[in-house]
C-alpha cells in the first residue's frame, strides 16, 4: 500500500468517525428548558409585589396601598367579586394557576402607571408573555362587569336629579354635568406618523367624560387622536349630536305652540 492509499484510508476513517459522532449527538436527548424560572416560581411562596400589597401595605400603610392601585381595598374587593368568574383559572398537574386577586392587581398596576410588561414582569414575578394575555383578559372582564354602570339619563326627571345635586353639593345652578378631557399617552403604531401627536409633543388618545355631582361617570367618549381639541371631540360625539337634535326639536315645538 503506497502513501496515497494510506492517506485515503485515514481520511475515510476520520470521516466515518465524525459521521458516527454527529449521529449520536442528534439522537442524544436535548436538555429541557425550565418550565418556570426559579425566581418567578417563588411568587407562590409569598414573594413579589402582590404579597407586599396584601401582607404589608394593606395592614400597615393604607395610603400607600391606595397609591399603588389608585383605589382602596373595598373597591378592589368589589371589582374582584364581580370579575372572578370570568378570570378564574384551574390548577394543573404542571403548575398552579395565577389567582384572580393577582391578575387584578397586575392589571390595575398596569393601567395606573402605564408600566411595560417587562417592568411588571420583575415586580409581580409573572412572565411577560403571561401578562400580555391576562391583562387584556382582565380588562375585558372589568368592562363586561361594569359597562352598565355608566348610564346617561334618558328622562327629564333623571336630568333634574343631577341638576338638583349640583345646586345642593356645589351651589352651581343650571348644570347637568361636568365635562372635561384627558390625554392618555401611549405608543402608537409606527405607520401612524404624527396622527396621535398632541400639543405637548407626545402621542395620545383622548378620553372625554361627563360626570354628575357625585363625580360618577354618566357618559364617556374615548379613542379620538391627541391632535384634536376637546371641543372638536365633543362636537363630533354622539352626545353633542343628540343634544343638537333635541334642541332643534324644542325650537320646532316652541314655534308650533307659540311659546315665548
Amino acid at each position: 500500500m503506497d502513501s496515497r492509499e494510506k492517506m485515503l484510508v485515514i481520511a475515510a476513517s476520520i470521516i466515518g468517525h465524525n459521521i458516527i459522532l454527529i449521529h449520536k449527538l442528534l439522537k442524544a436527548p436535548k436538555k429541557r428548558n425550565l418550565w418556570v424560572k426559579e425566581w418567578i416560581s417563588r411568587r407562590e411562596k409569598g414573594l413579589g409585589s402582590f404579597s407586599m400589597l396584601q401582607n404589608e401595605l394593606l395592614i400597615e400603610d393604607e395610603k400607600s396601598y391606595m397609591n399603588y392601585l389608585r383605589m382602596d381595598s373595598d373597591m378592589f374587593n368589589e371589582i374582584l367579586i364581580k370579575i372572578t368568574p370570568a378570570i378564574a383559572r384551574m390548577d394543573t398537574v404542571m403548575r398552579q394557576c395565577i389567582k384572580p386577586p393577582e391578575r387584578l392587581m397586575a392589571t390595575l398596576r398596569f393601567i395606573a402607571t402605564g408600566e411595560s410588561y417587562t417592568n411588571l414582569h420583575y415586580s409581580t414575578r409573572i412572565a411577560t408573555n403571561t401578562l400580555s394575555i391576562l391583562i387584556p383578559d382582565t380588562l375585558n372582564a372589568i368592562y363586561e362587569a361594569f359597562k352598565d354602570e355608566i348610564k346617561l339619563p334618558s328622562t327629564t326627571e333623571e336630568w333634574d336629579v343631577i341638576a338638583d345635586q349640583f345646586v345642593s353639593f356645589w351651589n352651581f345652578p343650571h348644570c347637568i354635568g361636568a365635562l372635561d378631557g384627558k390625554h392618555i399617552n401611549f405608543i402608537p403604531p409606527r405607520s401612524s406618523g404624527s396622527y396621535y401627536r398632541n400639543y405637548k409633543g407626545t402621542d395620545s388618545i383622548i378620553l372625554l367624560a361627563l360626570v354628575d355631582a357625585n363625580h360618577k361617570f354618566i357618559w364617556i367618549n374615548v379613542g379620538s387622536n391627541g391632535r384634536n381639541h376637546d371641543a372638536a371631540v365633543y362636537r363630533e360625539s354622539n352626545l353633542a349630536i343628540s343634544l343638537s337634535i333635541f334642541g332643534k326639536l324644542l325650537l320646532m315645538v316652541s314655534a308650533t305652540l307659540c311659546i315665548p
